[in-house]
């Protein structure tokens, strides 16, 4: 396995940016610089440009890099292209930097597809017309590709009057509801679904209904929630006061006077402790809702001057104003290591220096040459050409170095590396403001102003800024990396601690078919490639870590990150409600922008298990027998109408001498639904007859989504016809509480039982599959 070192550099391409090269124009390689099959698998499946029909362009990874370069290299004078096009693709050869997978995927293809990773939408008007326009928006960003996020906040609450329909409104979460259904019908660019950040104040009346609404498992799925938390609301929790919840919208039903100063009716009051309390207890249960410190957002923006930061995009890295956009790339610092594992390693930091000049000019330049989906948001990014420059392989980097991941000196050399890129990031950002000019809405006053990230900048970097300018008000950001850092050989991902040194991965091969690849770590691979000793002391796995230490580390990176760090907190299952507080309170008080955890029980799923050495040597258990059919079964037989369908469906389900089901049968007069309802039958009583927790086959059923729409019955919304019979059998099965994944969540890519939280992101251990690029 080739783990360091460089790869040839492909001759000159003979075509424009504009068109989709021919492939008889791209020389081909021999030489693959995938280190492991599913790297070369991710790159095929997300990255290698191919014809509508399937036929390859890019035919090398090294032709998709040079696809890249010489995409970005047009936003330059004429006579620097070629210049900049062999620099861009220098630094994006060999992994060592890693374009956001939109860029690699779209740059140069003359598609309709946007090489932005993430955008917030425009504020939500609190009126029907407003809000439909603001659904059309966000329909649109999501058929090009982009994550958005959204501020429901402005919404007025249920209950609200609505003045001259003689009703009562409905509330945000209604309406989140539309937005999830139509998040479910609209595929993205590369055949991803989009991903959505929903936010709501934490003193909206209606907090209480958003925090508890993913506790039905079939709500809100393709949405994250986060509260967005103010400090006066932390300074209530610790000092056990009221909170009053209060809108621009008078209460129908309460009335505490009004308005106020700020010109909200206040609905209700709580007291802020139990509130607290009510979003760390969903938290420590489902995972959900995320915490976004609002106030330390806004009070550290740069543009605090011209904008105001309500949402985030879906994974929390990147607080957005409305419209706001942003491009995203990572520094892959595990290539940057000299000497590892020796008595003296150290980072190459004029390397380091090199390739984040280098970094920000490209993203720069795909402010220039990307698409978007609304004029709003690409004059949003022309005004502020915001930046999200971050890196990747830091564990990695750590266990190089011999310093073990979250110690304080490992905090320490993170902060310390992160100073030296966000400086770096800066000064080449000032570099480009003197050759092609300052984004439009800088103001040096204010954008240096006291408690600004740019004013904590060093004092000669602040007058250079002052006297020439700056090109992009915002330079750094750590981004969930999951499928680029496995696409890279498996490096650690973003800040994040290694999550095992070795497993397993399913990989499709060229035929369809699947194999099981064992996937290691690319420090430990590189480690045990040098040496042929047990890993050392200093190599730490996300199993063996305190949540502590996680936030040790995240608080230590976002003191040089200008907008915030997408990170979960993973925390034992075992782990005591207080201790799981004082996790979110240590993040307040150490400066981080916002806290994600992961807890697993018996309603998040638990984390991918790792084999131990002896079951690798002794392989797994058989496999169960099928059970027997008794001559006769009791059972049940329901009748379902499906609107637009002629005839009925009558599904039946007999159960076991236990009561559990044992077969499923379908019959109907449609003809042509016949072949994909003999698939199901057969599977499902092939699963049935298996035993074990079958609570998970109806779950899977009713995540199942018709793209041309699903239908309502009985007043609830129903994705699919699928969907229903999944509905169907769970009130067979009598069940009420939530689904129990005994391994984790199942991937609706690979179907393995492997999905878990990394980086705020659902990552798929098994194919790589992840919602957020």
């Amino acid at each position: 396995m080739k783990l360091l070192g460089h790869y040839l550099i492909v001759a000159e391409h003979n075509y424009k940016t504009e068109d989709i090269p021919p492939m008889k124009d791209l020389p081909a390689l021999s030489e693959n610089p995938f280190a492991t099959p599913i790297a070369e698998q991710i790159w095929s499946m997300k990255y290698q440009l191919k014809d509508h029909d399937g036929t390859p362009i890019d035919l090398t990874g090294q032709h998709s890099w040079r696809r890249v370069a010489k995409a970005l290299s047009k936003a330059e004078a004429l006579l620097d292209q070629e210049q900049y096009e062999e620099k861009f693709y220098s630094a994006i050869e060999d992994f060592k930097f890693l374009p956001a997978g939109r860029i690699t995927a779209g740059a140069g293809t003359a598609r309709s597809v946007t090489l932005f990773n993430c955008f917030v939408m425009g504020t939500v008007p609190d009126s029907m017309g407003g809000i439909m326009d603001g659904l059309k928006e966000a329909s649109l960003t999501m058929q090009q590709g982009g994550g958005i996020g959204y501020d429901f906040s402005t919404i007025r609450p249920k209950g609200a009057e609505v003045k001259g329909v003689a009703a009562d409104a409905s509330g945000p979460l209604s309406f989140m509801d539309v937005w999830d259904s139509t998040c479910k019908t609209i595929m993205s660019a590369g055949s991803r679904r989009g991903a959505m950040m929903a936010t709501l104040r934490c003193d909206h009346p209606d907090i209480m209904d958003f925090i508890t609404a993913k506790h039905d498992p079939t709500r809100l799925r393709n949405f994250n929630l986060s509260v967005l938390i103010t400090d006066p609301f932390m300074e209530a929790v610790e000092k056990g006061e009221k909170w009053a919840l209060k809108h621009v919208a008078p209460s129908t039903y309460r009335d505490f006077g009004g308005p106020d100063e700020d010109g909200l009716y206040i609905h209700e009051y709580v007291l802020a402790s139990e509130l607290w309390n009510a979003i760390m207890q969903s938290t420590y249960d489902y995972a959900e809702p995320g915490v976004i410190f609002i106030d330390r957002i806004n009070q550290t923006n740069n543009l605090r001057y011209c904008e105001t930061i309500a949402a985030t995009n879906p994974c929390g890295e990147q607080p957005l104003p409305p419209y706001g956009a942003c491009l995203l790339g990572s520094i892959n610092v595990a290539r940057l290591v000299i000497n590892p594992f020796s008595d003296n390693p150290s980072i190459d930091q004029s390397a380091l220096q090199l390739l984040v000049e280098t970094a920000v000019r490209m993203l720069d330049n795909v402010v220039d040459i990307s698409k978007f989906p609304l004029p709003a948001q690409r004059e949003e990014a022309m005004n502020k050409r915001r930046l999200g420059l971050g890196v990747t392989g830091v564990a990695d980097m750590l266990a190089m170095l011999k310093i073990p991941y979250g110690s304080d000196e490992a905090a320490h050399n993170v902060e310390d590396m992160m100073h030296l890129i966000d400086v770096f990031a800066y000064e080449a950002s000032v570099d480009l403001a003197i050759e092609k000019g300052s984004f439009p809405l800088f103001n040096a006053d204010k954008f240096l102003a006291e408690g600004t990230h740019a004013s904590t900048l060093p004092k000669y970097l602040k007058d250079r800024i002052r006297r020439s300018g700056i090109r992009n008000s915002h330079l750094t950001s750590i981004a969930p990396t999951g499928t680029i850092s496995l696409y890279a050989g498996n490096v650690s991902s973003g800040i994040e601690p290694i999550f095992a040194f070795e497993y397993d991965r399913k990989v499709t091969q060229k035929d369809g078919t699947k194999t099981t690849e064992r996937v290691q770590d690319y420090a430990v691979a590189m480690y045990r490639e040098m040496f042929e000793t047990d890993l050392p002391d200093y190599f730490v796995s996300a199993q063996t870590l305190s949540p502590l230490d996680h936030v040790r580390m995240q608080a230590a990176a976002q003191k040089w990150v200008d907008s915030s760090i997408s990170k979960t907190i993973n925390c034992p299952e075992d782990i005591s409600f207080d201790d799981f507080k004082e996790v979110y309170m240590e993040a307040w008080n150490t400066g981080c922008k916002g806290c994600t955890t992961y807890r697993p029980n018996d309603v998040t799923g638990s984390v991918l298990s790792v084999a131990t050495p002896e079951q690798m040597l002794v392989g797994h258990p058989d496999e169960p027998v099928l059970a027997p059919r008794a001559d006769v079964l009791s059972g049940k037989t329901y009748k379902m109408k499906w609107p637009g369908k002629p005839h009925a469906f009558y599904i039946t389900i007999n159960d076991d001498e236990k009561g559990d089901p044992l077969e499923m049968f379908i019959t109907t007069q449609n003809v042509e639904e016949q072949p994909w309802i003999t698939a199901l039958t057969r599977m499902t009583s092939a699963v049935f007859r298996r035993g074990g927790d079958l609570s998970f086959v109806h779950k899977e059923l009713k995540q199942i989504f018709d793209p041309k729409g699903g239908q309502w019955l009985g007043g609830t919304y129903v994705p699919s016809l699928q969907a229903a019979i999944g509905g169907i059998l769970a009130d067979h099965m009598g069940v009420q509480a939530v689904a129990i994944a005994t391994t984790g969540k199942v991937c609706d890519q690979c179907g393995e039982a492997a999905v878990r939280m990394q980086s705020g992101c659902e990552s798929c251990d098994s194919c790589g599959h992840s919602r957020c690029g």
